[in-house]
């Protein structure tokens, strides 16, 4: 459950940094933020930095006492 948790708040994590980032016009470098369609709608979007979120996320949430 907490790998689920995680990856929700990777995904906003990556959601609001890929964002701000990709609409100033930069690809972030190692972090490859590129602009994804999905239906109709197109997103900024970087698998790099959804994974490191997730790992982070997870972390936090292993080092929270239960």
């Amino acid at each position: 459950m907490g790998a689920i948790k995680a990856m929700f708040l990777g995904g906003v994590l990556t959601g609001v940094i890929a964002l701000v980032i990709g609409s100033q016009g930069s690809s972030g470098g190692y972090l490859s933020i590129h602009d994804m369609r999905v239906g109709d709608y197109s997103l900024y979007w970087s698998w790099p930095l959804f994974l490191a979120g997730t790992g982070l996320s997870w972390a936090l949430m292993l080092l929270q006492p239960d």
